[in-house]
């Protein structure tokens, strides 16, 4: 890839939560260093607590790194970047007492969108995901995918060249995330956003991702990085195929040692339960 092609840097980052020296004290990622480039959907996979949501904040500007650098487009991160980058988070946050086009205006309201704007970027955004018939229903009258479907339109409707999504599917079933997978890879292929993925799922990230960011038990550092040679718009016919298997089967590999650590901080152990 060119200079011209990446979107996104992150150099030597690392971060602490707490006072060094403290008991409370903890690094949660370690000189973390790689480029995201233009159109992809990198995955970020690893044991819980090793630092995959805090590299997204960084990226974010909700997060200031201890040590190193992120930038966007070639802008330094210092701050949350609402022309830049958008959020999708595991809980759909919107508000109930308003309609779901209600809910994607807001999000321009809040990013500076121009209000002439409103209406047709919002009304593109639900008809990309599905939901044009359900622009004037409230959060509470749909489903928990339809919500995260919402969630999408909104972030879409911002219009910004990087999404950030923090597993944004977590919470529902296996069925519904594989439908909501089939989507946004089709979304990708359309909109060509660079979207960076959190996940704890081996096979939605090997579905979804052109790459995947493997990372060490606390504090985290990239292992490896997967590339999974795939074009979008993928299907759920590519989940019963070799090459997912043999994907999968390496992230398995790469992961249960990390995750064994993680096991045994967390419960004392030299091994074992």
């Amino acid at each position: 890839m060119q200079k011209q092609d990446v979107s996104v840097h992150i150099q030597n980052v690392s971060h602490s939560f707490g006072v060094e020296g403290q008991p409370k004290h903890v690094r949660a990622l370690l000189d973390t260093t790689m480029d995201i480039h233009r159109g992809e959907l990198l995955a970020l996979i690893g044991p819980s607590g090793c630092g995959k949501s805090t590299l997204l904040n960084v990226i974010g500007g909700i997060l200031t790194p201890t040590t190193g650098v992120a930038t966007v487009n070639g802008k330094p991160v210092d701050g949350p970047m609402p022309h830049d980058i958008a959020y999708v988070f595991q809980e759909n946050a919107l508000f109930p007492w308003n309609t779901i086009i209600e809910n994607i205006r807001l999000g321009m309201l809040f990013q500076g969108v121009p209000k002439a704007d409103h209406e047709g970027r919002a009304r593109a955004a639900l008809k990309a995901v599905g939901l044009s018939e359900f622009s004037d229903h409230y959060p509470g009258q749909l489903s928990g995918g339809m919500r995260q479907r919402a969630a999408l339109a909104r972030a879409l409707s911002l219009d910004t060249p990087v999404v950030l999504m923090d597993e944004p599917f977590g919470a529902l079933d296996e069925q519904t995330r594989m439908v909501l997978g089939e989507d946004l890879s089709a979304l990708l292929s359309r909109t060509g956003k660079t979207i960076i993925f959190v996940t704890h799922s081996l096979g939605e990230a090997v579905f979804l991702a052109d790459r995947i960011a493997v990372f060490t038990a606390r504090p985290g550092r990239i292992k490896e990085v997967i590339h999974v040679e795939e074009p979008h718009p993928r299907k759920a016919s590519f989940m019963t195929s070799d090459k997912f298997n043999a994907l999968r089967n390496r992230l398995f590999d790469l992961l249960h040692d990390e995750i064994r650590k993680t096991v045994d901080l967390t419960s004392g152990s030299s091994g074992g339960f």
